[in-house]
């Protein structure tokens, strides 16, 4: 199921027919079932100004991390989103009026459904000035008719909110949303805020974020950061947490601050509709929209604020397969898009620096570089080496910058220092999978345009993990889990562990060690023992 999204304020009442015929030429066309919203009164209520984020000592020691990491070549890579809820806020600022409209994009993500409408329906917003829009993507007949019954049933219970389907599923998730950007009265509405299908945005999400736009119209986005009720679920979320924390308490919040520019994060985040339109709206030529559009934003000189105090709950995939179908999109998506985006950047009117910024930093060193790094020298340089007595690699290279770059990743959260060495078998394990998507993305392979919905587990806060284990109980006879195998994996674990008895023969100790437990790292993950398995 796609993510929720907030309701648009209106200023006047649209009425039309419940259908709706959007043909472009006569072999293009496309038909969408509509249900119209109610009319409503709009309050004029003015919205408090934000507040002004904190500059203190702590992102400042972050800002010296960063260049650190840097240094050592270890930025870590964005984790998430798929399809997802999309929102948008209207606010007349001259006026001091706020309308605002909810968007709610889905697609056969039936565990979630519920609690993103819910949590869109709850905002704490004046109720005569949302208009909630249900995107529902679905292909499974059952699930359509639960998300509309359940737009129903908050349609009777007050709630300002439309459900629409699109018969033509182009474009994935770019595609929904541009498909809810064309409609006629977004043309009165001056924000959208999106969410992937299970963020949960707090009551208070709205009241937090869109005071930032006031008095100040270079402002285009506002992005949340994330905050997850699975962290601690199994060990492969506790490892995701370590990297999804260091990219938004460091990554996000020193390019915010001295590169106004951050990758949107495609989820939690208020865009004002003038800048997507000026920037060239939603396009479908990757899967990493959200990225492509805050490139092109940025580009066209509109200016981008991170509030790391504002947080909106999710999940974090808890099977290795999910996990890595995820991995694969982030990691091949920004190929493709840097390879349409370089000559764009190139003759931009930026500055330098933030030229270079946007090439080196944000689309090399951590989609490209640092993918080949991990895979080329732990994976494949080391073991070999291990083979050819004449060829060595100093311990400095083996041993202390992987130990540096999980020190300086796993520092923003401490809690997780018991998995530092996990965190950093696992990361390069992942490379696999990171290399395979670069190259995939870098030269427009098959598997690049490749998009599969993250498996959710429909959990809305830790309170449900209790409620989902009397669940499998209860169905435990009728539901049976089976692991995956992963041959590339496994060929790497035995490289690896063949590389590790050679090494000990060779009283290379250090070497040793490391291709040992690198080598049982690939050897679970190859047999699918981390994480959660596959039901059936």
């Amino acid at each position: 199921m796609a993510p929720t999204s907030f309701h648009w304020w209106r200023t006047e009442t649209h009425r039309g027919t419940p259908v709706v015929v959007k043909m472009e030429n006569p072999n293009n066309w496309s038909m969408v079932e509509l249900e119209g919203p109610s009319e409503d009164n709009f309050l004029n209520d003015g919205v408090s100004k934000g507040r002004d984020r904190d500059k203190n000592a702590k992102q400042l020691t972050w800002v010296l991390l960063l260049k650190a990491h840097r240094a050592a070549g270890c930025i870590t890579s964005i984790a998430p989103a798929t399809f997802f809820l999309a929102s948008a806020v209207r606010r007349r600022l001259s006026s001091g009026r706020t309308d605002t409209e909810k968007t709610i994009p889905m697609c056969n993500e039936r565990e979630v459904y519920q609690q993103s409408i819910g949590a869109v329906c709850n905002l704490n917003w004046p109720k005569s000035k949302i208009l909630i829009q249900v995107l529902d993507d679905s292909d499974d007949p059952t699930t359509q008719l639960m998300i509309k019954d359940e737009v129903h049933k908050w349609k009777n219970e007050g709630a300002n909110i439309v459900y629409r389907h699109r018969v033509i599923r182009d474009g994935y998730k770019a595609g929904n949303l541009k498909s809810a950007m064309s409609c006629s009265y977004v043309k009165d509405y001056e924000f959208v805020a999106i969410f992937d299908a299970d963020f949960q945005p707090t009551p208070d999400f709205l009241r937090k974020t869109v005071p930032h736009f006031k008095d100040n119209e270079e402002l285009g986005l506002v992005q949340a950061r994330w905050s997850f009720v699975n962290k601690d679920e199994n060990l492969l979320t506790r490892l995701q947490h370590v990297n999804l924390a260091f990219h938004f308490e460091v990554e996000q919040q020193v390019n915010g601050i001295f590169f106004n520019f951050f990758g949107f994060n495609g989820t939690a985040g208020v865009w004002r509709i003038k800048a997507l339109e000026d920037s060239g709206g939603w396009l479908e030529r990757t899967t990493v929209e959200d990225m492509d559009i805050a490139v092109r934003a940025h580009l066209h000189g509109w200016k981008m604020i991170f509030l790391n105090d504002v947080e909106c709950q999710c999940e974090l995939p808890e099977s290795y397969e999910a996990y890595r179908k995820q991995q694969h999109r982030w990691h091949s998506g920004p190929m493709q898009l840097f390879r349409l985006c370089l000559p764009d950047i190139i003759k931009s009117k930026i500055s330098i620096w933030k030229k270079a910024n946007m090439i080196f930093l944000f689309f090399l060193l951590r989609k490209l570089i640092l993918p080949f790094y991990s895979f080329t020298l732990f994976c494949i340089i080391l073991p070999m080496t291990m083979f050819v007595p004449e060829a060595t690699l100093p311990p400095w290279v083996v041993c202390y910058i992987p130990a540096t770059m999980s020190f300086l990743n796993i520092l923003p959260s401490p809690k997780s220092f018991p998995f530092i060495v996990p965190y950093l078998l696992f990361e390069n394990t992942m490379s696999v999978t990171k290399f395979n998507a670069m190259v995939s993305g870098l030269f427009q392979l098959g598997s690049a345009y490749e998009w599969v919905v993250t498996k959710k587990s429909g959990r809305s806060s830790d309170g449900d993990l209790v409620a989902l284990m009397d669940d499998d109980d209860l169905n435990k006879k009728e539901r049976k889990t089976h692991n995956r195998i992963y041959t590339k994996e496994l060929m790497l674990a035995f490289l690896l562990l063949t590389a590790s008895a050679r090494s000990l023969l060779s009283a290379q100790g250090i070497h040793f060690y490391f291709l040992l437990f690198q080598g049982l790292s690939f050897l679970l993950v190859g047999f699918d023992l981390i994480g959660q398995q596959i039901s059936t």
